[in-house]
């Protein structure tokens, strides 16, 4: 998955929140977050459990916001449409996220490459990075990250994890 990525800010979080940011950093020669995600990871101040993981982790390069595309600021929240915007505006290769709504414009109006956390879990699994996803991905889900089910149950399927 080598490439210049934009991220959001949920995948972010989870990611951080169980220690494993440097996922990124292996997969990809570029990781970029606009201004606006910044400042929702910056929001969770104390409360966000992988605070001082993203603070460590200096790689990630913070990108002024430019204008947002008045159809996705209807539509999406902020940290979305920017990561979008940036997307496009960069020719990023892959933009992570994992909300749904935001996936789905993502792909199917701009034409992006869309890829979510439990997507990065399991590259890891496979890259040797990590042993077992459905541990990383229940640790997500305990420090408070929202994951559907079905995305969880895909994620183990494709890790050969699933019973």
């Amino acid at each position: 998955m080598k490439g210049h990525l934009v991220a959001n800010t949920g995948p972010v979080i989870a990611l951080a929140s169980i220690d494993r940011l440097d996922i990124l950093r292996t997969f990809f020669i570029s990781v970029q977050v606009p201004q606006a995600v910044h400042d929702e990871i910056m929001q969770g101040g104390s409360r966000f459990t992988g605070l001082a993981a993203y603070r460590r982790a200096d790689w990630i390069v913070v990108v002024p916001d430019t204008p947002l595309d008045p159809l996705l600021s209807t539509v999406l929240d902020k940290g979305e449409a920017a990561v979008i915007t940036l997307a496009r505006s960069s020719s990023a290769d892959v933009v992570l996220i994992d909300e749904s709504k935001a996936r789905k414009i993502a792909r199917t109006i701009y034409g992006l490459r869309v890829i979510g956390s439990a997507r990065v879990l399991v590259e890891a699994k496979r890259h040797g990075m990590l042993d077992n996803v459905a541990a990383a991905l229940q640790a997500m889900r305990e420090y408070g990250y929202w994951l559907d089910n079905a995305i969880v149950q895909y994620a183990l399927r494709e890790a050969g994890e699933a019973e």
